[in-house]
């Protein structure tokens, strides 16, 4: 919860927007109405920045949601995101369809175009908003998977570039698609068997099946592999034997009230089940613990809807969007008929500890200077030039190698034919001992073979990874002073796509070699190996291409330091020494806050049925409301120290009727206050399924929306409930920007924590300590203690 201090970013971008709509009108450089930028001024690949500060979009978007990314084949990156008014402080009302962005290091973004014009919108959308994009590189084209939520489907649209030009391919899904959930927020993964599936749904199901061959048409079972209030945006890796789904909960669009935040679960099949980091199925009707990213008290509100890139150490990194404190909402759009939510993009370093993602080791979403991505190479390069400049070549048929040219990848190297020897062509440049190295590697004909080039020195001192055409399979070898190690394959999918481009990359950390295959660098591998080499291989040396008959071709061969984890989260809030004042251990069979002197008074109560007693205060639900204009419920309140505080209650309650909750809340009045519950929420499209979900939530003004918000109302979700259950809300007042911050957390045992995101709320007046029982008669809470401790 520590924050940084903002600076007048609000006004200065109000400022800077009506300075560039001024200048812009003054001379044409308004953003071209569509289409990509000239390829001529396209970066170059290989650019390194030194830091970044999110968001990476800014002054190029105003705001691009629901990013997804892919290195294109020419080794720059690409970014897609959710139609949106991008360019409205550049004096633009509408909105670009299906926005694309590009960067040759991750953090310094050109505007590249966008997918479809409201003249190319395939017809049969009829108009329809696009959302959400999914992008993918297989047999030789770009696969652009969207949502068209006009028709209540997923849409493909493919390209031979990353920018276009886009050709529609239809419907992915049939109608009925078979998921009871919204068929939106899709994204494609590919088995290292070869087989592709997609993911898809929201509000309030996950559900996932087989494409075809050609990946345009979803075939056979529907399996459901997670359920949630509001989840989607669902998003699978494999890596280490786990499949793991990253989705986002809760709400992704309500500006200074959205509680989006990123969680995980993991599973040993891509159709699950998928368990969370407590054990929690993600089907279970519960919320759910695998926290990836939430909001953490500094700019950034409702931090979700992800993909995963890697940098070229090996660094993974989260790329998501979030929303600015200071400016959380857009104008009215498109002739007032859109009221939208600014959400720019963010990246951030992805860990993985103890077999789970986290963005950065726990600290959540930055808002300062960060070291950025790795984007450069110690040795290598894209043949972008069309020169051997800076290669040599060794083995057979040194004058076999040649540079031409195509749409995509633009220059890349190609080998005549080396006989049964291998040819080499490496880089003059040196990478460390500890490497990582990638190419794209493909096979256009029979028998041949193309290789990737590591820790190499000479012919007979290298490791080479292989794609062998002849025997469909990866081959690694490792040689020292001429002598092999052996060879060890893992075969290739039935129906690997020889002569397309795939990403090798191999990973060398001291003796322990890694090497993947994937069509697209996005964490689905077609082939794994993992193996040990000799200590005699692990040296500084050249990056390359191999070469081995005929047909062999390679493309941005490079190779740099490999990243060092981070292997440590940080640590979670611990509460301080126990402070009796604003204590309560309910061992009296006197009602709290029903004699005088009693640090605890009611609001409208006291409720009816409220006993105490015995180590315990029981409280029958109440049928009445703490919501927006419906404030009819009890709170028993007592005062808050000043200052740093964790109060914290054990739970009993085991509710059985939607909207039945009971917990804790900090409440100044009516209208302004925070609250953690355990509550039932109906399961939307569940037939009647109720979810027993830890709510954490928040009622306040919202005044940036046009007209302002009197009185707003949203949640977040914490970890899974149980019939006994502790809660602990974290408040931390934070004087520099005066705001009340608050975390909240729960446990099914009182020793192992769930913490969730941070809800900030403007100072006004003082929050006092409460406890709920309430919006439906029927459950009784019964709370053991009210405990608060200092910090």
């Amino acid at each position: 919860m520590t924050r940084t201090r903002r600076t007048r970013t609000g006004r200065l971008l109000r400022l800077a927007g009506a300075c560039a709509l001024a200048l812009g009108l003054a001379t044409g450089t308004l953003p071209a109405a569509h289409g990509a930028d000239d390829p001529q001024a396209a970066p170059q690949a290989g650019a390194q920045a030194a830091t970044y500060t999110n968001p990476v979009s800014a002054g190029t978007v105003d705001t691009f949601p629901d990013p997804t990314m892919i290195r294109g084949k020419d080794g720059l990156w690409y970014a897609y995101g959710t139609q949106n008014p991008v360019f409205q402080s550049k004096g633009e009302d509408g909105e670009r369809i299906l926005p694309i962005l590009r960067s040759a290091d991750l953090v310094h973004w050109d505007y590249a175009g966008e997918v479809f014009t409201p003249a190319t919108q395939p017809a049969w959308q009829g108009g329809s908003r696009l959302w959400a994009p999914d992008i993918r590189y297989f047999d030789g084209h770009y696969s652009l998977y969207y949502s068209v939520p006009g028709a209540g489907t997923v849409a493909i649209a493919t390209a031979p570039t990353p920018t276009g030009p886009w050709t529609d391919g239809g419907s992915v899904l049939p109608s009925p698609s078979g998921c009871p959930s919204g068929n939106i927020d899709q994204a494609q993964f590919t088995d290292t068997d070869g087989q592709p599936y997609l993911y898809w749904g929201s509000y309030d199901t996950i559900c996932v099946a087989k494409l075809s061959p050609d990946r345009t048409r979803t075939q056979g079972a529907v399996t459901q592999v997670a359920r949630g209030r509001r989840v989607e945006g669902g998003f699978t890796v494999h890596r280490g034997g786990y499949y793991y789904l990253f989705y986002s909960d809760a709400g992704c669009c309500s500006g200074a009230f959205s509680g989006y935040q990123v969680k995980v679960g993991r599973a040993t099949s891509p159709t699950g089940p998928f368990l969370d980091d407590q054990g929690t199925d993600l089907n279970a009707l519960t919320s759910k613990a695998g926290f990836v990213a939430g909001a953490n008290g500094n700019r950034w509100i409702g931090p979700g809807h992800n993909g995963i890139q890697t940098d070229l150490s090996g660094q993974d990194w989260l790329v998501y969007h979030g929303i600015p404190s200071e400016s959380p909402d857009l104008a009215p759009a498109s002739g007032g008929t859109l009221n939208l939510s600014r959400r720019p993009l963010l990246i951030d370093r992805l860990d993985w500890i103890n077999g789970w993602p986290v963005l950065r080791a726990g600290a959540g979403p930055s808002d300062t200077a960060q070291t950025a991505p790795v984007t450069s190479w110690a040795a290598g390069g894209t043949f972008n030039d069309r020169t051997l400049n800076g290669w040599r070549t060794e083995g057979s048929g040194t004058a076999g190698w040649s540079t031409p040219t195509e749409q995509d990848s633009g220059g890349y190297a190609v080998h005549a034919d080396s006989g049964t020897a291998p040819a080499h062509l490496v880089s003059t440049a040196t990478a460390p001992p500890n490497v990582r190295a990638e190419a794209e590697l493909r096979v256009t004909a029979p028998g041949g073979s193309a290789g990737l080039d590591l820790a190499y020195t000479g012919t007979g001192d290298r490791v080479t990874a292989w794609l062998d055409r002849g025997r469909n399979a990866l081959v690694t070898e490792a040689l020292v002073a001429g002598v092999s190690t052996g060879e060890q394959l893992t075969a290739l999918p039935t129906g690997f796509t020889w002569n397309t481009w795939h990403t090798v990359s191999a990973e060398l950390r001291g003796t322990a070699l890694t090497v993947e295959v994937s069509h697209d660098r996005l964490h689905d591998p077609v082939a794994v190996q993992q193996r040990t080499v000799p200590a005699g291989a692990v040296r500084s040396g050249s990056v390359g291409l191999a070469a081995r008959g005929p047909g062999a071709a390679g493309d941005n061969a490079t190779a740099t330091a490999l990243y060092t984890p981070v292997t440590t989260r940080v640590a979670d809030p611990a509460p301080g020494a126990l402070l009796p004042a604003y204590s309560d251990e309910f061992d009296t069979t006197t009602v709290p806050g029903t004699t005088a002197g009693s640090p605890w008074s009611w609001v409208r109560g006291p409720a009816a049925g409220v006993t105490a007693g015995s180590g315990s205060l029981t409280w029958p639900t109440q049928t009445a409301e703490l919501y927006l204009g419906d404030n009819s419920a009890s709170v028993l309140q007592r005062p808050a120290p000043s200052g740093d505080f964790t109060v914290e209650t054990r739970m009993v309650f085991a509710p059985g009727q939607s909207s039945q909750q009971a917990g804790l809340v900090l409440y100044e009045n009516d209208d302004r206050w925070f609250k953690l519950v355990h509550s039932v929420l109906p399961l939307a499209n569940g037939n009647g399924a109720l979810l027993q979900v830890s709510e954490f939530g928040k009622e306040g003004e919202r005044p940036t929306t046009t007209p302002p918000t009197a009185v707003a109302n949203a949640p977040m979700f914490g970890g899974p409930t149980a019939d006994t259950l502790w809660l602990r809300l974290v408040h931390h007042l934070d004087t520099a920007h005066n705001e009340h911050e608050v975390r909240a957390a729960t446990s099914r045992d009182g020793v192992t924590w769930t913490y969730a995101g941070v809800w900030t709320q403007t100072v006004k007046g003082p929050l006092r300590i409460g406890l709920v029982s309430m919006n439906k008669a029927g459950a009784t809470a019964r709370f053991d203690y009210l405990r608060t401790y200092a910090g």
